[in-house]
């Protein structure tokens, strides 16, 4: 087996179970491994640390399937993965749900790998050479464990040109489905565009934020911002609310969220649909003079990278204080960053900046983060993306 040895000084991550090998850590390489390629990783004294899979494309030179040199990557390293991350996700649930993650990459001990399950299909994201170069494997214990209708393929996010793979999409095994696949997520029905939709086709993290919401709605005026196929906004429709306004540029998403609210029994009477630029129709509503008593703020990724965090916090502040200004007195917002880039305290900090710009006293009420299938790793940091904050402004 190739080996990959790291500098003096940059071996303590792996020692704490920290899954990235970065390639300023690595002394030298062994041979020419291959894109995927399992290496045997060795401390700076020679010491073997554990077993990766090389990426010699991107600056994450190498992700750690397993800290045992012993162990063999092979189809029962993965099925023995899969069945554990499915373990997990039934001591989560007394029945698990129809749509869940299965497989949160890092968060399970399997690097670049995602797999979400939306009633009798599966969905698979490959993010890292690893991944892709086992495939095969993954997809054999896959069926095995779960046998489905169809597992499709969501490999279509940019993060592959990192790795120097192309995006792809398309179907891996089975049958595509006829159409949106309908599940039930926290209550709600939703059609599910698995080929074209976001992410894997929708935004399973949010589950339990929309409960909350919901709870919070009775009698209330919302505004649902960045609205996709109206997680938030049939939430609040559940949850009582007089009347909901939904902001959403995309012209697909809007037309799933009309099929949405037939699927849960609401015709369109509480709702006003407005597909505009977000940030252009806060700026319209506030010269309009209007107000609402809940506003929720659910933008996609402003920040891919540091370098990109200062525009993106822009971003951020100005969507926030402008709805500080649309809310009434008393009113709630809750605000969400999915920007694996902007660190808790930073968001916060911004929120209480636009708050202060505003001319606005928020409260912070409850902090929001994403569903427990979405198993964050505490070695592993970086695995921390969705954060939000529920504020009651005055």
């Amino acid at each position: 087996m190739q080996e990959i040895r790291l500098k003096a000084g940059r071996d303590s991550a792996g020692k704490r179970r920290h899954p990235w090998i970065f390639s300023g850590a690595v002394d030298f390489v062994t041979g020419e491994p291959q894109p995927g390629e399992t290496v045997l990783v060795r401390d700076g004294h020679g010491q073997a640390l554990g077993l990766a899979a090389y990426s010699p494309h991107s600056q994450i030179r190498a992700r750690y399937w397993t800290y045992n040199p012993q162990e063999t990557i092979e189809l029962d390293f993965f099925r023995q993965r899969l069945l554990g991350a499915w373990s997990f996700r039934q001591q989560l649930w007394p029945q698990l749900p129809q749509a869940f993650r299965w497989v949160n990459a890092e968060g399970d001990g399997l690097p670049g790998l995602v797999v979400d399950v939306y009633g009798e299909y599966l969905v698979l994201q490959s993010l890292a050479a690893g991944v892709e170069a086992h495939k095969g494997m993954i997809l054999q214990a896959l069926q095995e464990i779960h046998p489905c209708k169809g597992v499709l393929e969501r490999s279509d996010a940019a993060v592959r040109e990192k790795e120097g793979l192309p995006q792809q999409k398309g179907l891996l095994a089975g049958s595509l489905p006829p159409g949106p696949v309908l599940v039930d997520l926290a209550g709600i029905c939703f059609g599910v565009d698995l080929l074209e939709g976001h992410k894997t086709g929708h935004y399973l993290d949010q589950r339990l934020n929309w409960q909350r919401v919901g709870e919070l709605a009775q009698g209330k005026e919302v505004l649902n911002c960045f609205g996709y196929t109206g997680g938030f906004a049939l939430a609040a429709l559940q949850g009582g609310a007089a009347r909901v306004t939904e902001v959403e540029l995309s012209a697909s998403a809007n037309e799933q969220f009309l099929q949405n609210l037939a699927h849960n029994g609401f015709t369109q009477e509480r709702v006003t649909l407005r597909q505009e630029d977000v940030f252009k129709e806060l700026r319209l509503l506030r010269d309009q003079a209007k107000s609402f008593d809940l506003i929720i703020l659910d933008p996609p990724k402003f920040a891919e990278s540091q370098s990109q965090l200062d525009k993106a916090a822009r971003g951020y502040k100005d969507i926030n204080l402008l709805a500080m200004k649309l809310l009434r007195p008393g009113g709630i917002l809750a605000s969400f960053s999915c920007s694996g880039a902007m660190d808790a305290k930073l968001f916060q900090k911004i929120l209480s900046d636009a708050a202060l710009d505003a001319g606005r006293r928020a409260h912070l009420l409850q902090r929001l983060g994403p569903a427990p299938d979405h198993a964050l790793e505490l070695s592993f940091p970086e695995g921390d993306y969705l954060k939000g904050l529920l504020l009651m402004v005055q």
